[in-house]
């Protein structure tokens, strides 16, 4: 029987999604759910913190997303056991979504907004191909596609500006999103291991 020291731990301390205690302000972003369910004021919103503010400097923020709240019902459970196998594979705390604010990884943060921008102004009988999709898809992919996004489009009122009206089209309309070298090799999923598939942002930086 193993000695309760010995009992393994967190290879770092992290909160919510992955983000690092360590980091003083660190680059992270903010799923806000409110307690209302139904109308307006219901909608899931996403909120990128840049970080590397100073102690009692006001966090630079940037709105990403808002989520209607069916449409979040719908991606929630998906999304949060694609973000757990990614941290369990790097021996990171998993988490769970909350009503408030739920701290997310910078790079899952971005991932997910990925999936946000395609669903914020789609039908919703297509939000699960969007959805099935998005899951298809590398990291690094995504990635790629939220700076595409950021560099020409960043607040909510920018739904119909031209890489987000791109990425609803080619996740929400698409049979396969993914690009060739993807659809060859089936080996190539999102949910990799530390063994075979990209780090979080706590140990790597973007390629």
């Amino acid at each position: 029987m193993a000695k309760k020291g010995n009992q393994a731990k967190p290879a770092t301390p992290t909160y919510g999604f992955g983000v690092p205690k360590a980091t003083l302000a660190p680059h992270h972003f903010l799923v806000r759910i409110p307690r209302a369910t139904r109308g307006k004021d219901s909608e899931v919103l996403i909120i990128e913190d840049l970080g590397m503010h100073k102690e009692g400097d006001a966090p630079i923020v940037l709105h990403r997303a808002m989520v209607p709240r069916a449409y979040w019902t719908e991606i929630a459970g998906p999304v949060k056991r694609s973000f757990n196998e990614r941290l369990k594979a790097h021996d990171l705390e998993t988490s769970t979504w909350r009503t408030g604010k739920n701290p997310v990884d910078r790079l899952l943060g971005k991932e997910l907004c990925v999936l946000a921008w395609a669903i914020e102004a789609l039908e919703e009988e297509r939000v699960g191909r969007a959805l099935r999709n998005w899951l298809a898809l590398r990291p690094e992919e995504r990635w790629w596609l939220f700076g595409m996004v950021a560099a020409s489009s960043q607040g909510l009122l920018d739904k119909e500006c031209g890489w987000r009206v791109a990425l609803r089209y080619a996740l929400g309309h698409s049979e396969d999103a993914r690009t060739p070298e993807a659809r060859r090799d089936p080996s190539l999923r999102p949910d990799t291991n530390a063994q075979g598939g990209p780090n979080l942002s706590l140990f790597d930086q973007e390629q």
